[in-house]
């Protein structure tokens, strides 16, 4: 177990007073033995163990509440947590019903979570377009969520999109960024916008003052897959964009976090490549028999140089 007071100061995030960076990565609620749904002690042990071997310290529950065993397991084992409701792409926003379930689902988990010294993080969205009925929407959840739970950082995967005559410099256009307390979004430079290479044209110009993470990043590789660096849906592939991204996102001077897209290969019906994705979503850092990938290591090896850095 392990006490925590969680807070932001300037492009900062403090942990007991002390500043952190947030080593993360996303987790689905999937057993990669069973290939069926995480529910189970032992399927919490094996997820938050290879994210432990990792070197996270911080993991991401996307994209909705998680069985309780996660956030029970990580406070023993020391692992910070973002917690996630479904509210996903383009929903009814100006439905009341629409709005009255994801305010029942938020609630729910806070109230079961909130004393959960590892929860650092309630999370309003994933990927919503801006619109006025979108932001009333998720700016009624975030004060429903300071109302229940003064104490835990408020935040969103969000869109970047891109100074208008200059598609190489990325910015956080979105008025929820001046109501989260940690400015995240999702970026897939070098998987589904150009190749890995690209990395090295953009700049990120964040005039917020508040900490980033970048919610998610990746691209798909089949483990077992050999091939050149710009061969898609190689290990040598997603390695390559691995290492390309971290040097992008390194230069961003408030990060202080990332949660890369994903930790295990998952099920998923649109991805139909014979032979490749076969019905998987490959962007896993493991694959889908629990089989590390050469990308799992790079992220590795950078975790570890963070943790020398920042001694959390």
């Amino acid at each position: 177990m392990f006490s925590c007071r969680i807070k932001t100061k300037g492009q900062n995030i403090l942990l007991n007073d002390n500043e952190i960076f947030l080593r993360g990565i996303s987790i689905h609620e999937e057993s990669p033995t069973r290939h069926g749904r995480a529910h189970s002690l032992e399927d919490a042990q094996q997820l938050l163990t290879w994210a432990k071997e990792l070197g996270c310290n911080y993991v991401r529950l996307a994209h909705y509440p998680h069985n309780e065993h996660m956030a029970r397991l990580a406070d023993k084992m020391g692992i910070l947590v973002w917690e996630e409701i479904p509210v996903y792409w383009t929903i009814s926003w100006e439905n009341e019903e629409t709005y009255r379930n994801a305010e029942n689902q938020l609630t729910a988990i806070i109230n079961r979570d909130k004393n959960r010294a590892s929860v650092i993080i309630w999370s309003m969205a994933n990927e919503t377009p801006t619109s006025e009925l979108r932001n009333i929407f998720l700016g009624k959840l975030a004060s429903q969520t300071r109302s229940i739970d003064p104490t835990r950082l408020i935040s969103a995967a969000l869109e970047q999109s891109s100074l208008p005559g200059n598609p190489n410099v990325k910015i956080i256009n979105d008025p929820f960024a001046n109501i989260a307390d940690i400015l995240s979004f999702n970026e897939y430079i070098g998987w589904y916008d150009g190749l890995p290479g690209k990395c090295k044209e953009i700049r990120w110009q964040i005039d917020q003052n508040k900490p980033v993470i970048v919610s998610e990043f990746g691209a798909d590789a089949k483990y077992g897959f050999h091939a050149d660096t710009l061969t898609r849906f190689s290990e040598e592939y997603q390695e390559y964009l691995y290492k390309e991204t971290l040097e992008m996102l390194g230069a961003i001077p408030q990060l202080r976090g990332i949660s890369p897209w994903i930790l295990v290969d998952f099920r998923s019906p649109r991805r139909a490549l014979p032979n490749i994705q076969d019905g998987w979503n490959r962007k896993g850092l493991i694959s889908d028999d629990g089989k590390k990938k050469k990308a799992f290591y790079v992220l590795q090896k950078f975790y570890n140089d963070k943790a020398g850095i920042y001694k959390k």
